[in-house]
């Protein structure tokens, strides 16, 4: 696009210039638009004849008592309205998203959402940001981690630390280690389970949720007992490795979270002293101010989850 030299005149303008024509015109009057603006009356008249003589025409006529808009005047105002309007509102779009009030953080979960800390996290969040969207992934660590790295994804709370040296992460809370199982397992008549409890049974998880994680743990815990244990790595997510535990007598381990949610015919029982760790886990590249903002919370909820914590353990 070529702009001829009278037309790039047109371009020197300055914002003010256009809220100074406005308010003149709004109030008739230089002077009262002097007042609005907080500056000397001179300087609106002297910018709008500025203006004027650099689009070769007059905006206004210039009575005794009052300023009168033109033809040309009344069909400048109006897209110098439009403009600034326009100008206004992407700063305050631009505004809210830099706050982290606005936009869209893109989460990945290996946990339950039903209860614990994430359902605390998420809910803190929502209250105190209406205005962001939060997306919800489902999948395992490395695909987590993967997606996280390209910025597909923004945030993922995982099992463990040390997952990449390419990623930021901070452990933020930990769950206790529950077994589930059958209803009709003969395991339920027992309220707390130990690792010797679970030698000599079979095991199902998924691949598609921290099933390397969790066989990883088992096939190191049992050993300690002098046992390999039979796993089935099944191709599901989290309810429909519920509804197989539900109808076999194999055992799958999970966490205090998913006890709060209700799978028929599946029962869970805690494993004395063991618990996971989770991390919040994001690329240090990332510069979503709503991922920055979830952050903070997080780690707020974190403290405060833990001074509770210790509290309690000096109380009891």
């Amino acid at each position: 696009m070529i702009i001829s030299q009278s037309n790039a005149s047109l371009l020197k303008f300055e914002l003010r210039h256009l809220r100074y024509v406005i308010a003149a015109a709004d109030h008739h009057s230089f002077r009262r638009a002097a007042q609005i603006l907080a500056v000397e009356p001179s300087t609106v008249s002297r910018r709008i004849r500025d203006l004027e003589d650099s689009i070769g025409t007059a905006l206004f006529i210039r009575g005794k008592q009052r300023l009168t808009l033109t033809h040309a005047g009344e069909r400048f105002l109006q897209r110098a309205r439009n403009a600034v309007n326009q100008l206004t509102q992407a700063t305050l779009d631009v505004g809210t998203i830099g706050q982290g009030q606005s936009g869209v953080v893109r989460i990945g979960l290996i946990s339950s959402m039903a209860s614990g800390f994430i359902s605390e996290l998420l809910r803190a969040y929502a209250a105190e940001h209406i205005g962001v969207r939060i997306e919800y992934v489902e999948g395992d660590t490395n695909a987590h981690v993967s997606a996280i790295k390209q910025h597909q994804i923004d945030l993922a709370f995982l099992v463990g630390g040390s997952h990449t040296e390419d990623c930021d992460e901070v452990h933020l809370w930990n769950e206790q280690v529950y077994v589930a199982m059958s209803a009709n397992h003969q395991l339920t008549k027992e309220d707390k389970l130990r690792w010797g409890d679970l030698l000599h049974q079979s095991f199902v998880i998924s691949e598609a949720q921290s099933g390397s994680k969790i066989q990883e743990y088992l096939v190191k815990n049992l050993a300690e007992q002098g046992y390999s244990p039979n796993i089935e790595r099944h191709a599901v997510y989290r309810d429909t490795l519920m509804q197989v535990v539900a109808s076999a007598e194999s055992l799958t381990i999970t966490t205090e979270a998913m006890v709060a949610a209700h799978f028929p015919g599946v029962v869970f029982r805690p494993l004395i002293g063991e618990k996971f760790s989770f991390y919040a886990v994001w690329s240090p590249s990332n510069d979503n101010p709503a991922l920055r903002r979830m952050l903070s919370l997080a780690k707020i909820l974190s403290d405060s989850s833990r001074a509770n914590d210790a509290i309690s353990a000096v109380t009891e």
